[in-house]
């Protein structure tokens, strides 16, 4: 289940014999135990613990569960308690110095001990946290010991890492002197055209008798200005720059400020900040500029774990992540909702990435045990003062977010707090205290059909998030899909035409009579599915408005969690807004972003070209996007005519109306008159090959992506075999991902996954020579439901991580029935046909030897379904009905008897009092809405009243009129109620009578 490191527990430390000013130790390798153990004493015995490296994140490890403590809102992952310890040897030139331990972040409620003392806890996961081990450290062996307690779940409402996800490590500086953490700031007050001031303050601790000696640093390392002064408890210091590079991201320049104490000419603690030299502004007219442009901000929301690893992301990691957000020409990214580690923010200064840097979703309840129930109210101060300390020298924040749909008379302090330790810097939040923010951000209401007209607004306006629109890579359909159908008086959404008259496509994720519910689907990557606006819809107003500010999509990557309101629950564990997924592949929407906000000549053609059911004939909308000038469409060769790319949302993708037949689609992008660049799209056969490329650029983790691809080498666009995999070497598998949002296998040091429409990539930790691990890749390839073919092939395929062939004969053999193979099963030469329904199993031998087993299995019901015409017919659209028998209910049973119900059953009282409590997201605004129940009963006698309260005020007493059956005649009531932004709190209660059954509730 965990990683065990081949490295001693036991760090030694190996200084130099003179020790520098500050001295940094980091921690990586702990012993980890999942469950509670009484293991804060020295010598408590460990070894039979695990070693883990961090970052490390054990719930997702561990994987999805049906009965994940997380819930849908966590991606059924677990939570419960974990322990580390760690073990070093304090050399004897630390023990007269002043040593702590800083964690970066803990998820959550992380208590500490060193050598049995108890140091303390701290609830936030997302903050970073330092304790001072000074008093406690003795010579030789030292213990520190975390319990992270994740017990209280849910704790979010998205996925939350647990346990020691971010890096750790001990700092030594002088016993008596040194900077105050987090106390050196950088502003730059003045800047123009030929000159800018910089100002540099610091905090020191045992400042007598000591000088400060502070020197500037230009990009290119080159010495500005530098001077010493007397040191004081607070010094500050100006410096001006008579060349300034400024910092954009465009041209992410960064400047390095070094601080030393000195005493007696010799330096007792020095730090070093990089900074950034670039002047932000916000206007209620004109929106953000920087530098004194008027800059759109193109952004994506981004959750710390969306993506392959959870929460173990390494910083070559997060460059990767980050880079492919940058190569979409993505500007700026809210954190939302929570602080990133340390590196994400580094990263954006180097890379050139905007950062509205939020703290907090709500400051009241929003998940059953979140911080906002729990610990806000204590900590509040503490923890926004740690994360503005922190945080205030990167060049890359240009506003914070104190809070999202959420409410509290706390904003007003909030705001004041922060402007207090950064003046530098604005306010604002997620549409929570509005009226106290600098800047006005709104979610989901800015995206309604009348917010536009309010606006220019008193202050500077920007859509923290927005658009909400969900794509599955590679699916597609042309009927628009509204997430709260259309026309909705509440929502208030943009018209989106239909593609076409009826729906042409037929392949779905589940048949109908597998899913727990209709919203158990998959969604269009046409831009044709969303709440209340496309993607296209709503660049075009941020980008010609002149007073709003620039977007912040929901979201960059497909993230964990939230897999119920949209999804329908398990088996999806994952929230499919993003413009990449899981995997990091790009969807659609990623290359309709990239025509609009980058110059690199480039073009996009959607869909795929590959139709097993489609009849001949049938017209296709066939769209490419591009940022040149007109894009040429040809099928096999022949021209279907050429389109200029639009500004209107509506032409912002060329179009053609293009009859299904088989063959090559190729779309010649044009400017000038000359071709910059093209792209196709072909049929392809039956699965027979794998393709495999490495990318050894992250360095020491190789990222290895799979295609399944026809005889002729061309992408299956529904590929689902199973591929297996097998390292020899040093590096192992950190994550085997497939973008698939309803795929609940763990990926974490998995040996096999299946392919998502066509494609898997495999992420790995410790290629650091590339060279030295070899990685092998095989499976069982072919139709699974044999559409067009019965064919199955068997490919084995070797490579080192740095992408070279490696030689290897391998000996294929193979069984139809299920059985092991072995040297004496039919060998494989070409591919074969297999039964209908049957299980295939191979082995590869090499020498005589096992080097990799395979298995697929072949059905008329397996993999993606594809759907009857009767099917298509019935279809209804998706709803965002509550199930009564998801919610948390006292004294209700979960009911399948009768038939009609919605869902996977109903709660029946069984004429006992009780309760059923919902959780409603609003995601728009605040406002009027109507209660829908949906109930059966046939009580002669009594109506079953049920007391209505929402967010804890009794709104309603309502009686339930009889139905013709008890669990077959399911009939409304209606409620008129006051929704509120965010979080809400619905509470049915019995008032003696028991109540009917209950079958869902739906919010219009």
């Amino acid at each position: 289940m965990f990683r065990h490191a081949s490295l001693c527990l036991i760090v030694l430390l190996a200084l130099a014999a003179v020790s520098t000013a500050r001295d940094f130790l980091p921690l990586p390798d702990w012993r980890f135990h999942y469950g509670d153990a009484p293991a804060a004493a020295t010598d408590f015995d460990d070894a039979a613990w695990p070693t883990v490296r961090i970052p490390h994140d054990w719930s997702w490890e561990m994987g999805p569960r049906k009965d994940g403590a997380q819930r849908d809102k966590g991606g059924f992952r677990v939570g419960g308690i974990g322990w580390y310890r760690a073990a070093f040897e304090l050399p004897a030139d630390w023990s007269d110095r002043h040593v702590t331990v800083d964690f970066d972040a803990a998820y959550r409620h992380a208590r500490v001990w060193i050598n049995g003392h108890d140091l303390g806890m701290r609830p936030y996961g997302f903050i970073s946290f330092q304790h001072d081990l000074t008093p406690f450290l003795v010579p030789g062996r030292n213990v520190l010991a975390v319990r992270c307690d994740n017990s209280q779940e849910p704790s979010a409402r998205w996925y939350h890492p647990c346990g020691l996800f971010a890096p750790v490590k001990l700092v030594a500086t002088d016993a008596t002197s040194r900077f105050m953490r987090d106390g050196a700031f950088v502003t730059t007050p003045e800047i123009s055209a030929d000159s800018a001031l910089v100002r540099i303050a610091a905090e020191i601790a045992g400042a007598d008798g000591l000088a400060c000696r502070v020197e500037i640093l230009d990009p290119a390392g080159k010495s500005v200005a530098s001077r010493e002064i007397p040191a004081l408890p607070r010094i500050s210091a100006d410096f001006t720059d008579p060349a300034p590079a400024l910092w954009s991201p465009e041209s992410p320049s960064l400047y390095r400020a070094r601080l030393s104490l000195v005493r007696a000419g010799k330096s007792v603690d020095d730090v070093e900040i990089p900074f950034g030299i670039r002047t932000i502004s916000w206007d209620r007219a004109t929106g953000f500029s920087l530098n004194g442009r008027v800059t759109k901000l193109r952004g994506v929301c981004e959750h710390l774990a969306g993506g392959p690893v959870g929460g173990e992301w390494t910083e070559p990691l997060l460059e990767w992540k980050l880079g492919l957000l940058k190569s979409m020409g993505c500007n700026a990214i809210r954190t939302a909702h929570n602080p990133q580690i340390p590196a994400f923010y580094d990263l954006c200064d180097r890379l050139g990435i905007l950062v509205m840097d939020e703290i907090f979703d709500g400051w009241k309840r929003k998940a059953p045990f979140d911080y906002g129930a729990l610990d806000f109210d204590q900590w509040w101060r503490r923890d926004v003062t740690a994360w503005v300390r922190r945080d205030r020298n990167h060049p890359c924040i240009v506003i914070r977010s104190v809070g999202n749909e959420t409410e509290g008379d706390v904003a007003k302090d909030l705001v004041a707090l922060c402007h207090q330790l950064d003046p530098t810097r604005l306010v604002t939040s997620g549409h929570s205290g509005s009226e106290e923010m600098d800047v006005f951000g709104v979610n989901g209401n800015s995206e309604s059909t009348t917010f536009m007209a309010g606006g220019p607004f008193d202050k500077p306006f920007v859509a923290t998030e927005a658009p909400h629109t969900w794509q599955v890579r590679g699916f597609y359909k042309t009927k628009t899909w509204y997430r709260d159908g259309f026309p909705n008086a509440r929502q208030k959404p943009y018209e989106i035409p239909d593609l076409t008259p009826r729906e042409i496509f037929t392949n779905a994720f589940l048949a109908p009579a597998n899913m727990a519910n209709e919203k158990q689907i998959f969604l269009s990557s046409y831009d044709n599915a969303t709440v209340r606006i496309s993607a296209r819809q709503n660049w075009q107003l941020a980008r010609d408005t002149p007073w709003f500010s620039g977007h912040f999509r929901w979201t960059g990557f497909d993230y964990p969690g939230e897999a119920g309101f949209v999804h329908g629950g398990f088996p999806f564990h994952a929230f499919a807004g993003g413009a990449l997924d899981f995997a990091g592949f790009r969807k659609d929407l990623f290359y309709f972003y990239q025509s609009q906000w980058t110059a690199a000549p480039m073009v996009h053609l959607l869909p795929h070209w590959t139709h097993p059911r489609m009849p001949a004939g049938t017209l296709i909308p066939v769209q490419a996007y591009s940022n040149a000038e007109e894009v040429e469409l040809l099928l096999d060769g022949k021209s279907l005519g050429i389109r200029k790319p639009g500004r209107d949302w509506a032409t912002m993708q060329c179009q053609w109306m293009v009859p299904w037949k088989s063959g090559t689609m190729t779309a010649i992008a044009r400017s000038g008159g000359l071709e910059v660049c093209r792209t196709t799209q072909a049929t392809a056969g039956p699965p027979a090959k794998i393709g495999i490329r490495a990318d050894v650029s992250h360095a020491g983790f190789p990222i290895v992506t799979l295609r399944t691809l026809d005889a002729r080498g061309r992408l299956y666009p529904y590929g689902e075999n199973r591929i297996f995999c097998r390292t020899d070497g040093p590096a192992t598998v950190l994550s085997f991902e497939s973008g698939h949002p309803a795929d609940p296998e763990p990926p974490f040091a998995a040996t096999g996954r299946r392919a998502f429409m066509g494609l898997s990539r495999i992420f790995l930790r410790g290629g650091e020579n590339p060279r030295e691990t070899r990685l092998t890749v095989g499976a069982i390839l072919g139709e699974r439901r044999q559409l067009t073919s019965d064919l199955a092939a068997i490919a084995v395929r070797r490579i080192a991580l740095d992408g070279s062939p490696v030689p290897a004969d391998f000996a294929i053999h193979y069984t139809l029935d299920g059985s092991p193979p072995d040297a004496g099963s039919p060998r494989y030469t070409a591919p074969f046909p297999v039964p209908t329904t049957c299980t295939v199993r191979a082995v590869a031998l090499e020498n005589g030897e096992p080097a990799l087993a395979m298995e697929e299995t072949f059905g008329p019901k397996l993999g993606l379904h594809w759907a009857t015409a009767e099917e298509i017919a019935a279809a209804a659209p998706a709803a965002t009905g509550l199930e009564a028998e998801d919610a948390k209910s006292t004294n209700g049973e979960v009911s399948t008897a009768g038939d009609g119900f919605s869902g996977t059953g109903f709660l029946d009282f069984r004429s006992r009092e009780g309760q059923v409590a919902f959780y409603q997201e609003n995601d728009g605004p605040a406002g009027p809405a109507t209660l829908v129940i949906r109930y059966a009963h046939t009580d002669p006698k009594r109506r079953r009243p049920m007391e209505i309260e929402l967010n804890g005020t009794k709104i309603a007493t309502i009686s339930f009129p009889p139905t013709a059956n008890w669990d077959q005649d399911w009939q409304t009531v209606e409620i008129p109620c006051q929704l509120r932004p965010g979080a809400n709190a619905l509470l049915l209660k019995t008032t003696g009578q028991s109540a009917p059954n209950l079958d869902r509730v739906i919010f219009r």
